[in-house]
């Protein structure tokens, strides 16, 4: 069986018909986002590339603890956004400027004024953003980036600039932080780089520039990861794995990562 995971574009009115390399958009396509098919043996960690060409919904995600007091089972989302790409004046909200009560947040988010309470930061290519469970959030125009979250599809819209898509006022102020966002995991990489970006609690997530450290081995152990190539080919069971490709390998061990190569692990703690 192959390592590679299948991947799948998908068309977005916000998506972008000119992608940043690897990638190609089909002609006559608005590509959105790319998916990366979740094994069975890492089910609950999900890959995928995003692309803008408009500004997402301000929206938010519950935390395990919420979606299991409502019986929808372990559905909480804690994500992370690596910026490969970035136009000029591109940006990510995150959290608030000052605190704002949920009478405040619903009223915000009715009037639209919640945009402008946002916290909004200026992106470019190697800024990394943990977004922990009910940290309101919205990526802007002109942003390329890969994700890695908890798989899970529940998300609630408080604003989407007018359009014709439901919102979730009530779900989401219920679930919504109103502080400043101000989690350390926060920075921005050099070219080549190689970082410990995320340690739990859902999963991890290291940043490598060629072999990995001996001392970053344990830490995998023996079980299965996903491998994204950012620079060179990855090979795993004879198999090279290009950039914009994601790849499942048994243990770290079984990866042959060369002498110069760029890559992220993940797997879920």
């Amino acid at each position: 069986m192959s390592a590679a995971l299948p991947a799948r574009m998908v068309d977005k009115p916000w998506g972008c018909d000119r992608l940043p390399p690897p990638f190609t958009a089909p002609q006559g396509r608005r590509i959105g986002e790319i998916w990366f098919e979740p094994p069975a043996a890492l089910a609950g960690l999900l890959v995928k590339y995003l692309f803008t060409s408009e500004a997402l919904s301000v929206q938010v995600h519950p935390n395990d603890a919420q979606t299991l007091a409502k019986g929808l089972g372990r559905q909480g989302k804690e994500e992370c956004w690596l910026v490969i790409a970035a136009e000029p004046g591109a940006r990510i909200g995150i959290g608030f400027a000052a605190a704002i009560d949920a009478q405040t947040m619903r009223a915000a988010a009715r009037d639209g004024s919640i945009e402008a309470r946002m916290r909004w930061h200026a992106v470019e290519a190697g800024d990394f953003f943990y977004i922990p469970a009910n940290t309101v959030h919205a990526i802007g125009a002109g942003v390329s980036l890969i994700e890695i979250q908890q798989h899970s599809d529940i998300t609630y819209r408080l604003y989407d600039y007018g359009r014709p898509r439901a919102l979730h006022l009530d779900e989401a102020v219920a679930v919504a932080c109103g502080e400043p966002y101000s989690d350390p995991r926060r920075r921005r990489l050099g070219a080549d780089e190689a970082a410990q970006l995320v340690d739990g609690p859902s999963f991890r997530l290291d940043r490598i520039a060629g072999p990995p450290a001996a001392a970053l081995r344990p830490a995998y152990g023996a079980r299965p990861l996903l491998v994204i190539p950012l620079a060179g080919p990855i090979g795993i069971g004879g198999e090279h794995i290009a950039p914009g490709g994601c790849a499942l390998a048994d243990t770290i061990d079984a990866v042959d990562f060369g002498e110069s190569r760029l890559a992220l692990l993940a797997q879920p703690c």
